[in-house]
């Protein structure tokens, strides 16, 4: 499929939708729209995720014939801005779906509703969980199969690239693995899961369960993307749900290199790793027993002497083996499954 990715002003650093389908979906991506970078490519911003020659443009207007056009960014809380309507119209009107991860839903808004309908294109919200939703049994640790969960020390430390990676070096080692989204970026790129942070919070645990037994019976060892944090002023209940309907048989704990505060709220620290792992692992133990594989650190914009080093630090503050995931793999912290 043939695909263009919405990031307008936030490409790359805010914008996790499109660098995450870039490195790791297997859609073909011909543009990336930021009126800030056009004029550049992929490559001149990513140079590790195989797209170099991939333009970033203007707008609709300047993108090849696609099949759909991803909406590449989230704002806090989710909204539609209203500086995207015409990109997203353009792309309606040249018979191409719309895939968004938005808190908006885009078949909500009547313009766009009675356009896609007019042209016969799907708009996908991927964020709408599904309407059948209930509590958890308390099951997840009963099924045929490893459980291991990323958790973090913020949002966007990297659990959903430390995810993907360890299903990818697992799959390298022989393991068959699977991957458990939970999140509109991981969705888009795998096909399939719950919009977790979307999801009613009595039911959050069991939607966690609910995909886990559908997976169960593929693969030996299932590797369930997290969401925040549990230290997190405004997203903790979503971990903590993930945490309980997983119940993990191990935790990979993210953290993003030099950040000591929570994104957005820096008024609030971040806990040593060390004790934050130790926290995670007890919170989870009143559930069902569980342990710390390892930890993932992101060294994004580190030149690898700096990451290298980084790496050695966060090893000796977990107390555990950790890895780099997109520079290093995660084959380490696989060997210890």
């Amino acid at each position: 499929m043939r695909v263009a990715i919405l990031a307008h002003e936030k490409f790359p650093d805010r914008a996790k939708t499109a660098v995450g389908v870039l490195r790791y979906g297997d859609q073909e991506v011909v543009a990336v729209l930021d009126r800030d970078q056009a004029g550049t490519t992929v490559g001149d911003h990513l140079p590790d995720v195989g797209a170099d020659d991939v333009p970033v443009v203007e707008g609709i207007d300047d993108v090849p014939d696609i099949d759909a056009l991803l909406i590449g960014i989230a704002p806090i809380g989710g909204g539609f801005d209203e500086s995207w309507r015409p990109d997203v119209r353009g792309a309606i009107e040249r018979g191409a779906d719309v895939v968004s991860g938005l808190h908006y839903f885009l078949n909500e808004d009547e313009e766009l509703s009675r356009l896609a309908d007019e042209h016969g294109v799907t708009l996908d919200d991927v964020r709408r969980p599904p309407d059948d939703l209930t509590v958890a049994e308390g099951i997840a640790r009963d099924l045929d199969a490893e459980i291991v969960l990323t958790v973090g020390t913020d949002c966007s430390t990297g659990k959903m690239t430390a995810s993907l990676e360890l299903v990818e070096a697992a799959r390298e080692a022989g393991l068959d693995a699977g991957f458990i989204p939970t999140g509109q970026t991981g969705i888009m790129i795998a096909g399939w899961g719950i919009p977790i942070d979307r999801t009613i919070s009595d039911f959050t645990n069991g939607a966690v369960e609910r995909m886990l037994v559908e997976a169960a019976d593929d693969h030996d060892y299932l590797i369930v993307e997290g969401q925040g944090s549990i230290v997190h002023p405004a997203y903790s209940a979503v971990t903590c749900g993930i945490l309980h309907g997983a119940m993990p048989d191990a935790l990979v704990l993210c953290h993003a290199a030099g950040r000591d505060r929570i994104h957005g709220y820096e008024s609030f620290p971040i806990p040593d790793p060390g004790e934050l792992a130790e926290l995670y692992v007890d919170l989870a133990e009143a559930v069902a027993p569980t342990e710390l594989l390892g930890g993932a650190l992101n060294t994004y914009r580190m030149d690898e002497v700096e990451a290298a080093t980084a790496v050695e630090a966060y090893v000796d503050a977990l107390g555990a083996p950790a890895v780099d995931p997109v520079r290093d793999g995660a084959g380490a912290l696989v060997e210890r499954f």
